[in-house]
């Protein structure tokens, strides 16, 4: 293995620690468990909260009328500026950002549709105490200039070798993916999307590969769980609740990549190049953890200008705000509207009464409009539950909500505004799968616990 430098090993180690500690070491706080990044974003959003909101208007116009002066503009050949990626897209993500301005502004001048400027669904995500779109301008600030600690100075190709035989038969994921999984379950599902999002442009995961970590690994993290169990008042049963999560979670990641969409999705990198079958083959004369340690010293070898690391991380704060958030805000704003105002969600969820009466779940009737109304926001079937007496019932409604994974109000629109492969049809198809499969086992898991 080649020589490296004191530098090269301390930009590895050191840097990657404090990325493993930033991003996956849970902390207990008096808001329950959290991790630093998190913890550094709360901080933030309690010195801006005065002024988040207008910061968040302001955003918005900036993205959607830039957005509208690129489309007056001629692309230039070969472009690739900031200017591009931030404001050259097609014209549904242009009216997007519209939408984004419009149901802002409603909301911050009170006027329009009280469907729009309700506390209960525009209000959810403009709050500027505990907003969700609010949040995520504090979080996305930390979290595009910090990423590269997790990215950019091997911990992903260290463990990628090692993980490897594990991830790619269970999962048919690189092993690098297992700490997309890690911050997922223990920070944030966000994060998660963050980090593959940035993994498959960089042509690190295939399409599929991409598409499959985004909608399988990018689990809610412990402290949303705790909101949820306190919702629905069932804080007694925690450790049954999250022990049945990750039980359910991990036999849906191995069905999920098996069945359509996901394998549908091409095997092909970002640049449209197919991977070699040598991608994650260990070297001749190296076993799996000196061969991860090679690659992870290359890579760290490649990043020893962190002013370069500077650059590209405040390059990902831009695009996650201009891109991201307004993206967020719109699809967002129309699910709560259609979950709070209106009965779709309600008639969605009438057939899957018959399969809970047959599983033999109280209070069926009622189980079953919260069954489809979490693809517009995970806390509404909560909600919505939480008036139910059966606590067998207040738990499958739980359970079911937070392996089903994928809503708008916050991972499924994170997705639909990054490049990552992946439509709106496809996050419901993939919702309602992993409900229909969610079902029977947690339904098991509740009889067994009741």
């Amino acid at each position: 293995m080649k020589k490296h430098s004191f530098y090269i090993w301390f930009l590895f180690i050191a840097l990657s620690s404090l990325g493993i500690f930033l991003f996956i070491v849970p902390i207990n706080t008096d808001s329950g468990i959290k991790v630093p990044i998190a913890m550094l974003a709360n901080y933030l959003a309690g010195i801006v909260e005065s002024y988040i909101q207008w910061f968040t208007l302001g955003v918005f116009i900036i993205a959607a009328v830039g957005s509208l002066i690129m489309k007056a503009l001629p692309k230039q050949d070969n472009s690739h500026t900031l200017w591009d990626s931030l404001f050259r897209v097609n014209w549904f993500w242009t009216t997007m950002r519209v939408l984004a301005v419009i149901f802002a502004t409603m909301y911050l001048f009170d006027f329009g549709p009280k469907q729009i400027n309700s506390d209960d669904t525009a209000g959810i995500l403009l709050d500027p105490a505990d907003g969700l779109v609010t949040y995520m301008f504090v979080l996305f600030f930390f979290a595009g200039l910090l990423l590269p600690l997790l990215t950019d100075f091997g911990l992903l190709d260290f463990f990628g070798s090692m993980m490897g035989k594990v991830m790619r038969p269970l999962f048919k994921t690189p092993g690098r993916s297992s700490i997309d999984s890690l911050a997922s379950f223990v920070g944030d599902g966000t994060i998660g999307v963050l980090l593959t999002s940035r993994q498959y442009e960089e042509n690190n995961y295939t399409a599929r590969e991409a598409a499959t970590i985004a909608t399988t690994f990018s689990v809610v993290s412990i402290t949303f769980c705790l909101v949820v169990v306190e919702t629905i008042r069932i804080e007694q049963y925690f450790l049954q609740f999250y022990g049945t999560v990750i039980v359910a979670t991990i036999i849906l990641a191995m069905i999920m990549p098996r069945i359509y969409p996901l394998n549908r999705k091409p095997d092909t990198f970002f640049n449209g190049k197919t991977p070699t079958g040598e991608r994650e083959k260990v070297g001749e004369g190296y076993n799996v953890f000196s061969y991860g340690l090679k690659n992870a010293l290359e890579k760290a070898e490649e990043n020893k200008d962190l002013r370069k690391i500077f650059t590209s991380g405040s390059k990902n704060v831009l695009e996650m705000w201009f891109a991201i958030t307004p993206i967020i805000m719109a699809f967002a704003t129309i699910a709560l509207v259609l979950a709070e105002f209106t009965s779709v969600f309600r008639i969605l969820g009438m057939p899957f009464e018959p399969i809970l009466s047959l599983l033999q779940i109280p209070e069926a009737s009622e189980a079953a409009q919260t069954m489809i109304v979490g693809f517009a926001d995970m806390l509404l079937p909560s909600v919505l539950g939480s008036g139910i007496e059966s606590d067998m019932t207040r738990f499958f409604i739980a359970t079911v909500s937070v392996t089903q994974l994928i809503y708008l109000s916050e991972v499924g629109g994170l997705i639909l505004g990054t490049r990552l492969p992946l439509k709106l049809w496809d996050l419901f198809v993939i919702f309602l799968i992993r409900t229909l499969i969610s079902i029977p086992l947690v339904a098991a898991a509740a009889h067994l616990i009741f």
